[in-house]
């Protein structure tokens, strides 16, 4: 198997031939895509431990999620230690620090990273908050991007500043960042399901808040429970585990608009090549999520 040395460290690689897309995608592939994302990436994983989600006979066979940094990782693989909500003890996390813990990951075939909306050393402690826009069939994601201004508008009312990036999927996702000391996941929890009550009731025939299947028919479902401890999101820039290397991409708003009033879909859907060539052209569009300061409103 060889070894290549990466941030300092070797790392052993395996299959890279491996097709692990119905498109062709190989591991190789997937590999060299997290290599040359890891700049812009990284500040987003920064301290938050990941749950990786595991894809090891490709996109379009059985997957498993992984919580539990596996005992198997390189010593230079460091992670954190997070109490388990349910039962007693803890669970040992992996940190992304670096390129070559990316690598690592990648080779594992972890084609998504899913991460929480906290740092693991402030595990009570969001950071931002986040609201899927998931679309209901015959919903689709230019009904969110159309549902998405409105939602960012109802934010704006309130003071808050919204960012917009796609699932990688048939979604939107909006993040609040709050990045202020002392906000709790209760806190959090609480305000995001008035928000995303207040958005249904203002569009009760476009948007739901409830989580039932059956009601999202033609709506846009608000996903506001994510906001809890337990949960995480697939972070941005992660590729998403579909036919092609799509990418949870950060857009802005301007581009949400755009696919709005033209229903170009195709204009905010980002396989790996597009967001390297965009990270080139523009930088990372998600930064401000990791700077801005904002306290929560009262609702």
């Amino acid at each position: 198997m060889p070894v290549v040395k990466v941030a300092k460290k070797n790392v052993t690689l395996s299959n890279l031939d491996k097709v692990l897309y119905p498109s062709g995608f190989t591991k190789a592939q997937i590999i060299d895509y997290y290599h040359r994302i890891a700049p812009v990436i990284l500040p987003h994983l920064k301290g938050r431990g990941i749950t990786l989600k595991r894809y090891p006979s490709g996109t379009d066979e059985s997957h498993f999620f992984e919580k539990h940094c596996p005992d198997h990782r390189p010593p230079w693989v460091k992670t954190a230690s997070v109490p388990r909500r349910s039962t007693a003890g803890e669970i040992d996390y992996c940190l992304l620090n670096d390129e070559a813990d990316l690598v690592w990951l990648a080779n594992l075939a972890a084609i998504e990273i899913h991460v929480p909306l906290a740092r693991a050393r402030d595990w009570n402690r969001p950071t931002e908050m986040v609201f899927d826009l998931d679309p209901g069939a015959p919903a689709d994601i230019i009904d969110c991007c159309k549902y998405g201004l409105n939602f960012r508008d109802v934010l704006a009312r309130l003071g808050l500043q919204s960012f917009p990036k796609t699932s990688g999927g048939k979604g939107l996702h909006v993040y609040v960042p709050l990045n202020t000391p002392g906000v709790t996941f209760a806190d959090t929890k609480e305000f995001s399901r008035a928000i995303a009550m207040i958005f249904e009731h203002e569009n009760p025939k476009h948007i739901t808040a409830t989580m039932t299947k059956r009601l999202r028919a033609g709506k846009i479902f608000v996903d506001w429970s994510q906001n809890d401890e337990t949960k995480t999101t697939v972070c941005v820039y992660s590729l998403r585990a579909k036919q092609q290397p799509t990418v949870s991409t950060p857009v802005t708003w301007d581009e949400v608009a755009a696919v709005a009033k033209n229903g170009n879909a195709a204009a905010i859907t980002f396989l790996s090549d597009d967001v390297l060539n965009r990270v080139d052209r523009l930088g990372d569009l998600f930064a401000q999520v990791l700077k801005v300061k904002q306290k929560l409103p009262m609702v």
